[in-house]
């Protein structure tokens, strides 16, 4: 387990580079070679990332999402891929014997694209607006929605895009390239957007040049996106950006008619941003709005003039449920077609699935419990990790180890989680894993803290060779966010970790103050997780970079993950 990284070398001594160095060198390798033609270069060094984060133990996945969706069998639906069901497009399910998808949904208050932070708001506005480019069904495969092509320059840092003829909006007019310009400006201009990091950061966004005034604010109209023509549009990046057709599927980035709302300098807006939000829209998809009542109901109406495939059911409606029960029963009752499960209610005996081509478990459920008939059934590793990080300032190496050497992930999600989350043993999901799943099978099998099994000999030699045992051991305070299954969690780690060395202490924390805490640098270790808004593998990276990890000058000038590790960095120790 030392490796390169002896004591002496993470303390900035002569055993050479430490774990952080090599993060640290393999992120900067990355982000200076974004070329198509450098692609091998940067997944490679990703890889080495990876490698430096599970050696070094600064981070110890737990567990990737898992997505479980049924449905009756007079329901149609294209499967959803890792991405989730917010990406999909309704247009194609149908219901037999009925004209109306119900379904349900959580609470939200707004269905402005630069808004959107949330999965519940996304289910609805991606069946009205539309984007450039889409990851159908959540398949994390782009696909050209609006665009017909694009170009990009040598450099990387100018792409021109060809919009398809002939689309139209809800309200009447044609898609123009001043309509995708307009809906841009709102990212970074609109005192109501959610998402300008999207537009103007590099590499958790699209980077796009911008001028900004003596305050820090986009001056208008300054965003580097020039009109060629009706069909064409240019953006002029700060550096060049591989993944811009991945950021561009986003929801903030969903094109609406220009001027339509009042809220950026030029426009006087046909509505006002407050009708925006709930009581009107103006896209290009499958359905139009019907109506949004907050906290109750949304339902949307089949757009008869779209330029795709026209909606097989009339309407869409979702009930706005947030009780696990009231769900529950409201499911069992067959008011929603497709639906998700409660934990209380489920029974992973009653699963009966394969896995398809893309790893995903498809089949049936039922009859079991309360639910007296088979249903269909959908199991997703998603893009997600909920992991354990630490403090590498305030925490032992051989401690971070001994954790990692102790937690049997596999018995955690099955006797925690119910089975419902697919163990975890690296911060990047399969799904996204930067050489493919030959690669990451490789990455597992040179895992050294034991695949599906605590190993507490592991733990207990590790602190050893550190200086600690049980009789004189050395003390971490594990801090989670007021979760009953991760409190739980916690409580199982402690008790593998007894007697080898290594006393853990919980404390629970609410989640905005275990935030506060961790960017003031007071935590040891503790519980989050991070889910891809989509799928490029630099979008979750960038966290584990060490410079970025640095809390002293977080949020203002870092914002990866509360780490500390630049104080491994043997320049930093000098």
């Amino acid at each position: 387990m030392d490796g390169e990284d002896g004591e002496d070398g993470e303390d900035g001594g002569d055993s050479g580079p430490t774990y952080a160095d090599q993060a640290q060198a393999a992120w900067e390798r990355a982000v200076e070679n974004p070329l198509p033609e450098d692609e091998d270069l940067r997944q490679e060094a990703y890889v080495e990332m990876e490698e430096a984060v599970r050696d070094d133990a600064v981070l110890t996945p737990l567990y990737h999402g898992f997505t479980e969706l049924f449905w009756y069998d007079y329901v149609d639906v294209p499967l959803t891929g890792a991405l989730g069901k917010h990406w999909q497009q309704l247009n194609t399910t149908t219901v037999e014997g009925d004209d109306t998808l119900n379904l349900i949904n959580s609470t939200f208050d707004e269905l402005d694209p630069i808004m959107s932070t949330d999965t519940a708001s996304s289910i609805v506005i991606t069946q009205i607006y539309e984007n450039l480019t889409e990851f159908p069904n959540g398949v994390p495969e782009v696909e050209n929605q609006l665009l017909e092509e694009y170009e990009v320059s040598e450099d990387g840092t100018t792409w021109t895009f060809t919009l398809k003829e002939d689309i139209q909006f809800h309200g009447g007019g044609t898609v123009t390239a001043q309509d995708v310009k307009y809906s841009w400006r709102r990212t970074v201009e609109s005192a109501n957007s959610e998402r300008a990091t999207f537009t103007l950061n590099q590499p958790t966004g699209l980077g796009i040049d911008v001028e900004m005034d003596d305050e820090g604010d986009p001056e208008p109209d300054s965003l580097a996106v020039e009109v060629i023509d009706d069909q064409t549009l240019e953006i002029q990046l700060v550096g060049p950006n591989p993944d811009v057709l991945s950021i561009i599927a986003y929801s903030s980035f969903a094109v609406i008619p220009e001027g339509y709302v009042d809220d950026i300098e030029g426009y006087d807006g046909e509505v006002s941003h407050d009708e925006f939000s709930t009581d009107v829209a103006n896209g290009t998809g499958p359905f139009e709005l019907d109506e949004f009542n907050v906290d109750e109901d949304v339902s949307v109406v089949r757009n008869d003039d779209y330029w795709g495939e026209t909606a097989s059911v009339e309407a869409v409606n979702w009930e706005i449920i947030e009780d696990d029960q009231a769900a529950w029963t409201y499911s069992l009752e067959q008011n929603a077609d497709r639906f998700e499960m409660p934990t209380f209610a489920y029974e992973a005996d009653a699963i009966d699935a394969e896995e398809d081509d893309r790893g995903r478990q498809v089949g049936t459920y039922g009859p079991a419990g309360d639910l007296e008939e088979e249903v269909n059934y959908l199991g997703v590793s998603e893009i997600s990790t909920f992991y354990f990080g630490f403090n590498a300032s305030n925490t032992e190496r051989a401690a971070r180890q001994a954790v990692a050497y102790v937690m049997n992930k596999e018995q955690i999600v099955q006797e925690v989680f119910a089975g419902r989350g697919t163990p975890a043993y690296s911060f990047l999901p399969p799904a996204i894993w930067p050489t493919g799943q030959d690669g990451y099978e490789s990455f597992l099998e040179d895992y050294p803290y034991g695949l599906g099994e605590s190993d507490s000999q592991g733990a207990q030699t590790v602190l050893e060779e550190a200086g600690f045992t049980s009789d004189s051991p050395t003390e971490m305070t594990l801090t989670t966010y007021e979760s009953e299954v991760f409190q739980t969690a916690a409580e199982l780690i402690r008790d593998l970790l007894s007697g080898t060395g290594l006393d853990l202490s919980l404390e629970t924390s609410q989640f905005s103050t275990l935030q506060s805490r961790g960017e003031d640098g007071e935590l040891q270790m503790y519980s989050l997780g991070w889910i891809w808004s989509w799928p490029a593998v630099p979008y979750g990276m960038f966290q584990l970079e060490p410079l970025n990890t640095n809390t002293s000058v977080m949020p203002e000038e870092t914002n990866g993950f509360y780490l500390d590790w630049h104080t491994n960095l043997e320049e930093e120790a000098e």
